[in-house]
């Protein structure tokens, strides 16, 4: 085990956890639709139903997200992954050419994923150069759609195995 802190040999260590693939949404101060790919959502609580993901303090978008009051996250299937390319870009429009349902607060839900959960803004944390934002989750979907992965910082698959963890 090294001593030294090396931030890239760090990022690597972290790439060996594989991670969903979300997009998250949120409506910004102007009215406008604000969406970023991100792998930080996590769970939180089950009572009550709560969840969590971090955006960058450099991001551009990161003030919409600051003052809107509500998200919803968009954990995305297999074969979305352009889609997650195309929120991962600066300087487009991401919105362009599509016609997004309207959710919770008016923010733009994607459709086709595997799983999305409409929030309310609960809290905010600051955490290091990012900020962590909890939701409450208000609602939520979900299909049998396999999700997207990103794992050694490459989009992946998950493969499933026989029998369930929960039952065991």
């Amino acid at each position: 085990m090294s001593t030294a802190f090396d931030p890239n040999r760090f990022r690597q260590a972290l790439g060996c956890f594989p991670t969903g693939v979300t997009i998250i949404t949120a409506r910004g101060g102007d009215g406008g639709d604000v969406g970023v790919t991100a792998n930080s959502f996590n769970s939180v609580s089950l009572d009550p139903p709560m969840v969590l993901w971090s955006i960058g303090k450099a991001s551009t978008k990161i003030a919409a997200f600051l003052t809107a009051t509500h998200f919803a996250v968009h954990v995305l299937a297999l074969d979305q992954e352009p889609l997650a390319r195309r929120f991962a870009t600066r300087g487009i429009d991401r919105f362009a050419g599509l016609s997004p349902a309207r959710g919770l607060g008016g923010v733009a839900l994607l459709d086709g994923c595997a799983a999305r959960f409409e929030c309310r803004l609960a809290f905010q944390y600051q955490g290091g150069d990012h900020v962590i934002l909890v939701g409450e989750v208000l609602t939520f979907d979900s299909s049998e759609r396999e999700p997207l992965v990103f794992s050694k910082g490459c989009f992946a698959s998950a493969v499933p195995r026989s029998g369930s963890f929960a039952s065991q």
